[in-house]
């Protein structure tokens, strides 16, 4: 008998976007250069040398996230323990506005995610930095 999904991705994102806020690219492109500020990649290394990045943002892998933020984790990172705004994203704003939600549900605040993610950081014409190999 198959199993039965309860919530499907749809849900999650809907429960996420609800309870994150959700910055336009253009928004986003206006934070550029704060030091207050983390620009936070969720993509995988392949997208990334594919599409290029976002200058100066760090790449946090989505599966090692909650890894990286908690501090009890012995792969924590110390930029997740700074007193800054954190903008998440991702290519296209799904994985982005998952990620922003389970890192508030940890305590990390203030964040927010990107609507539409890199691909629409790019159409808006956010600075983007081409990878070595590409």
């Amino acid at each position: 008998m198959p199993q039965t999904i309860h919530r499907g991705y749809k849900a999650l994102l809907d429960e996420a976007n609800a309870q994150v806020e959700t910055l336009s690219p253009e928004a986003a492109i206006a934070l550029v250069g704060r030091d207050d500020v983390v620009f936070v990649d969720l993509r995988d290394p392949r997208e990334l040398e594919r599409e290029g990045r976002l200058p100066g943002a760090v790449h946090c892998p989505r599966g090692m996230l909650e890894f990286w933020i908690d501090p009890e984790s012995p792969y924590h990172k110390p930029v997740f323990a700074e007193d800054k705004s954190f903008v998440f994203f991702c290519a296209g704003g799904w994985r982005s506005a998952l990620a922003a939600a389970t890192a508030q549900d940890m305590g990390l605040k203030p964040v927010s995610h990107m609507g539409g993610g890199f691909s629409a950081w790019k159409k808006a014409g956010g600075p983007v930095e081409e990878s070595a190999g590409g």
